[in-house]
């Protein structure tokens, strides 16, 4: 039961919920104002256009959401002119749909903002079928009064901006912080759960994904609003969490380990990795309680079971060598210990994110420059070109544009020719629940059809209890702010107050609420059953058929990834920004093919081609970001010694082997590869490295000597993890350019 309060308190301090307060006072205030002063006529087209421009205000810059919504008010109106315009001459009209559907849904290549402004020009092209204007005059003026309520909505906005400047950021921290924590805690469960990694490794390509995403944003937010005149003390509190979050990820995504090596070390019995599991729970969990607190406001929560986790985890290792012994102990606890520091950074994050939230002093220094922070952000590319790149059937958006379009006419034509009743309701639930892929669309109009029902079933209830006409009234204004509170949350659920919305919106204009109920779910259901066929039957894009890209460019943010960390390990002050940024765009990469990957899981079984194949491309991948970052991560956070001749021999041979991987996907040969003898021998000198500083300790284990000093145990550690990870990645490298090969030759065999 508290667990349910603390959520129901969340989610009405968040930022989605007053979102729906924010479009719910836009949409009320005009019908309120101009019934009092006697024009209610005029109310109608204000709240339309206030409606319609409201997509466009996300999260992110303050400049990128004023020219999304003008552009959107610009939009808006002019096609609403044109159906208005052409309503009486069908032809036209068809013609004009089509255009619409397909000029405006491709406007969506340029990134998700422009989405949204897409999805408020498509929603304006049906609203303006519910709209009875006869006379030029009467279009311009309801056009005018369209472009009133969306300057209206933008004003809005930013009075709610005032009133709660930071509640938008706040609300990316916390969901960051919650996925961060469930992503530790997941990782937790791989430790031993060797059954169903499998199943638990695809749980982490979903979270890595929003992750990134989330990421991404607060980099917009964060770092575009910066004020030359510099930041407030909050501004400098946002910005440190954010960094900690960027390093806990980084540190979480470093120790993807070798569970094969894991195995082999601990066999069946786990016993001695139960510690190392805690450790990660309980920071996963002290993560999920900050994120609650970033909303909530209450007491930062007792540290004391961080601590005495740390301290079972420190434990576990000396119980490990008691139980297992020396030398025999030696490689396992090595394994133990690098865990342990990497836990130990992971603690000491969550630490710096405790004292910026409880304000100590000195705690908001950040010394990221202006220039450097900028560039971290991904800018979106808005020229002309990118149309150009994307008019062909190689682009998923065309294909969708195109499949949309169809889709939307032949919904229209269908509603003319059997005269349905209220035509734009099957219009309206395509523009909704269509995606480009047939996973999300078919997800989409399982629970926009879940929802309706539900939302149906609640009206009818309500309707067979009272006809009163203000209970109607106040339904349909607070189911209004909680389905664009919900929306993005659970779509089923916004699609169940968006259901129950417009019946009792229709009911107040409508006594025959039940004629309004049956419409609505025959609507939908026809609408939903277009989408889903669409997308199966109409240059269907099926994720096994556009992978090459996206694995392509994976291939070769880990190559530029894997040079930056060479260079890092050489020249730690001088190389630490550019590390930083192929970091960042790596990350980016493999989330978009975890994406990718999780799009193809939804396609149908019989589009699933080559399934395993792509499943192996994506988790060597992950793999390799994994065994990358652990070295980096160890270079950044520990004293090393010089990076070796072998080092570099070693890892320029991976970084030849991912070169040769991109060279198959763009269809040339490769070139000779290095020389393997070389390579060979920089590898076995590698290992002799750590083999001799193990060898040296286990006799002074034999003389009697146990206790080891500290630089003794950095150099065993870095040798142990450099010649390890390395000559892992070299299997990985090997491995991924054999399954790239394969990949290739399959797809010359789809195109052929």
């Amino acid at each position: 039961m508290k667990k349910f309060l603390t959520n129901i308190e969340l989610f009405l301090k968040g930022s989605d919920f007053y979102r729906g307060l924010k479009i719910t006072f836009a949409v009320l205030i005009p019908l309120i104002a101009f019934n009092f002063i006697g024009y209610f006529e005029f109310a109608p087209a204000i709240v339309i256009g206030a409606f319609l421009n409201a997509p466009g205000d996300i999260a992110g810059s303050i400049k990128r959401k004023v020219n999304a919504i003008l552009i959107s008010i610009g939009l808006t109106m002019l096609i609403t002119a044109v159906i208005l315009f052409l309503k009486p001459y069908l032809p036209l009209l068809v013609v004009a749909l089509a255009v619409i559907s397909f000029v405006v849904s491709f406007i969506s290549i340029y990134g998700f903002r422009a989405s949204l402004v897409s999805f408020s020009g498509l929603l304006a092209m049906v609203l303006a079928f519910a709209i009875e204007k006869k006379t030029a005059q009467e279009i311009f003026i309801h056009i005018g009064l369209m472009g009133i309520g969306g300057f209206w909505y933008l004003l809005v906005s930013f009075l709610f901006q005032k009133l709660a400047p930071k509640k938008e950021e706040n609300q990316l921290l916390s969901d960051t912080l919650l996925l961060i924590g469930d992503y530790l805690k997941l990782r937790a469960r791989l430790l031993t759960k060797s059954s169903k990694r499998e199943e638990l490794i695809q749980k982490t390509f979903v979270l890595q994904t929003q992750i990134n995403e989330k990421h991404e944003t607060l980099r917009e937010v964060l770092f575009t609003g910066r004020k030359r005149s510099g930041r407030s003390h909050y501004d400098e509190k946002q910005v440190l969490i954010f960094i900690s979050s960027v390093n806990i990820f980084e540190l979480i995504e470093a120790k993807h380990l070798d569970y094969n090596e894991l195995d082999r070390l601990f066999g069946n019995n786990k016993k001695h990795l139960k510690a190392a599991k805690k450790l990660n729970t309980v920071m996963g969990n002290h993560l999920i309680k900050l994120s609650e607190l970033l909303i909530q406001n209450d007491e930062l929560p007792n540290r004391d079971n961080l601590l005495k986790a740390l301290a079972n985890g420190r434990q576990a290792i000396t119980d490990y060598v008691n139980d297992v012994k020396l030398p025999k102990a030696l490689e396992g606890s090595l394994l133990l210990r690098n865990h342990y520091d990497y836990q130990e950074l992971l603690l000491e994050e969550i630490r710096s994110i405790r004292r910026v939230m409880a304000n100590v002093q000195h705690a908001s220094k950040v010394s990221l420059k202006r220039q450097d922070a900028k560039q971290f952000l991904t800018l979106q590319e808005y020229r002309f070109n990118v149309i150009l790149q994307n008019l062909s059937f190689n682009s998923t958006l065309f294909s969708h544009a195109l499949r949309f379009t169809v889709a939307i006419v032949f919904a229209f034509i269908l509603g003319t020719v059997f005269n349905i009743h209220n035509t734009y309701w099957i219009l309206l639930t395509i523009i909704v629940i269509m995606r480009p892929n047939y996973g999300l669309t078919k997800e989409r109009s399982k629970d926009r059809i879940i929802g309706t029902l539900i939302g149906s079933a609640f009206a009818i209830g309500i309707v067979l209890i009272t006809q009163n006409i203000m209970v109607y009234g106040v339904l349909a204004i607070i189911s209004l702010t909680l389905t664009f509170a919900l929306i993005q949350q659970n779509y089923k659920s916004g699609a169940a107050f968006l259901t129950i919305n417009i019946i009792f919106v229709y009911s107040l204009m409508n006594p025959n609420t039940f004629e309004v109920i049956q419409y609505r779910i025959i609507d939908t259901i026809i609408g939903a059953g277009i989408a889903v066929i669409a997308n199966y039957f109409l240059w269907p894009c099926w994720e096994s058929n556009n992978l090459k890209d996206v694995l392509l460019s994976t291939i070769q943010k880990n190559k530029v990834y894997l040079l930056a960390t060479k260079d890092l390990y050489h020249e730690k002050n001088e190389n630490q920004l550019a590390y930083k940024i192929a970091r960042k765009e790596v990350f980016l990469a493999i989330s978009n093919l975890n994406a990718a990957f999780q799009r193809l899981t939804q396609d149908p079984k019989s589009k699933q081609k080559e399934f395993q194949l792509i499943y192996n491309l994506v988790t060597l991948n992950q793999t390799m970001v994994s065994a990358i970052a652990s070295i980096g991560s160890f270079i950044l956070n520990h004293n090393t010694t010089k990076a070796s001749e072998e080092f570099d021999a070693v890892l320029l041979h991976i970084v030849d082997n991912l070169h040769q991987s991109c060279k198959v996907l763009e269809g040339t040969v490769p070139e000779n590869s290095l020389d393997k003898k070389s390579i060979i021998r920089a590898e076995e000198s590698l290992l002799r490295a750590y083999q001799n500083l193990s060898c040296l300790r286990d006799k002074d284990i034999q003389d009697g000597n146990t206790e080891i000093d500290t630089d003794t145990l950095n150099q065993l550690q870095e040798a142990y993890l450099i010649s390890n990870q390395l000559i892992w990645l070299k299997t990985l490298s090997e491995n991924l350019k054999k399954a790239t090969k394969q990949y290739k030759m399959v797809l010359d065999g789809v195109e052929s």
